[in-house]
Parts: structure tokens; sequence; C-alpha cells
């Protein structure tokens, strides 16, 4: 595995490097203490497989750290690891593309589930958030119900693949279709539930129920 820290603390750097280095034995490290340098860092390698943020950094307001290098390295996920854990903070850091958001007062462990629930094709929120449907767009719930029963059968299983934290090829290969069609029943999921990402989609239906959701669809087959 390799990593990219980025923060400007030396100190909590250092915390992280050590967490990921005990959980992850052999990893490769690269830290940046700003985003200038974590861009060199980032251009240097194609090899990194997650970046780890923080978003106060001197010479980096709100969200713009974590915007851009989003658009520069997209196929890259991002774990925000703040000390700015409200919840409407994390609400926009999902909003603007990262994979997860850890507080920083979270102890190692968390720390830990979130990294691997990112590497494996997930989505990443304390237990707090997901409670408060932290990321909604504010739609009410029944909309969202609304929205999901508009999916067809296929849509829906797609849909319970992704919140499963499944990759395309891997869904593609579960249910014997071309990645293609994977892709364009995303798509079409994605404007159906009205988000504009897969990530956005599996916030929204966070609070579902969507094992009983996806019954009544096959049922309804």
């Amino acid at each position: 595995m390799h990593f990219a820290i980025i923060d400007d603390h030396p100190l909590f750097r250092e915390a992280l490097l050590s967490t990921v280095q005990v959980a992850f034995p052999g990893a490769v490290i690269d830290e940046a203490d700003g985003l200038a340098s974590a861009c060199e860092v980032m251009s240097r390698s194609d090899t990194i497989d997650m970046i780890l943020l923080d978003l106060s950094m001197q010479g980096v307001t709100g969200f713009d750290g974590l915007i851009q290098l989003r658009a520069r390295f997209p196929r890259v996920p991002i774990l925000v690891v703040s000390g700015l854990d409200d919840a409407q903070i994390v609400h926009e850091a999902i909003r603007c593309g990262a994979a997860g958001f850890v507080p920083k007062a979270s102890g190692k462990a968390l720390l830990t589930e979130a990294i691997s629930e990112i590497l494996n094709g997930g989505v990443f929120l304390p237990k707090e958030y997901r409670r408060t449907n932290v990321g909604r767009t504010g739609r009410s719930q029944s909309d969202m119900l609304d929205r999901i029963r508009s999916l067809t059968p296929a849509q829906m299983r797609v849909l319970s693949l992704v919140k499963r934290g499944k990759l395309n090829k891997q869904i593609a290969y579960e249910l014997n279709v071309g990645e293609s069609t994977i892709k364009a029943h995303i798509s079409e999921i994605m404007r159906k539930l009205g988000v504009s990402s897969r990530t956005q989609a599996v916030i929204e239906t966070s609070a579902l129920d969507f094992d009983v959701i996806l019954s009544g669809a096959k049922a309804a087959e």
C-alpha cells in the first residue's frame, strides 16, 4: 500500500504515520506539509492508494485543498482527518468528493477502520454522523424512498452492491454483465436519485433499510 499524509502539523503527521505503519506494515508513506508539496508528492508517483488530508493548513481556505486534489488526482480516494468535525463541515467534505471523514480526536482503531473501508471501495463516516444523515441533500426520507422505488430491479441490485463498496468490475462479474452496462446503470441511478456521484448515492441512502427495499424489488420481478 502507498499513502500520502498531508498535514502542516509535524506532530500530527507523525501520529498518522505511526497509525498507518502499525495497521499496514510495509506500507510506503509520503508526507507533505501543504498543498504545493502535496501536489509535488502526488505527481511523482502513480501508485498512491489513498490521501489522508487535513482541511486546515496554512495557505488553504475552506475546502480548496480537497477540491484541488480531487480535480488533479480524481482516481485517488481522500480521507479527511480534521479537527473541524462540525456536522455541516462533514457534509460539505463528502459533497466535495471526500471518500470519508474522521475527526482528529478519534482513536487509532477508528482511523484504521476508515482506511480499510475506503480501500475496499466504501465510504466511511463515524456512527454519530450516519445517525444524523450527514451528507444528505436536504430531501426528506420519504422523498428518497420514492426516488429509490423508481429504480428498476437491475438498478436496485447495482445500487446495493455499490453501497457494499464493490467496484464496477466486481459488480459486472457478480451480475454477469459487461462493465459498460454497469456504468450505464450507475449513471441512471445518479440521475434518478438526484446526486452527482456514487459517493453521494451511498450517503443519501445510508439511513434507509435497503435490504427491505431490495427484497420488495425482487418480489416485484
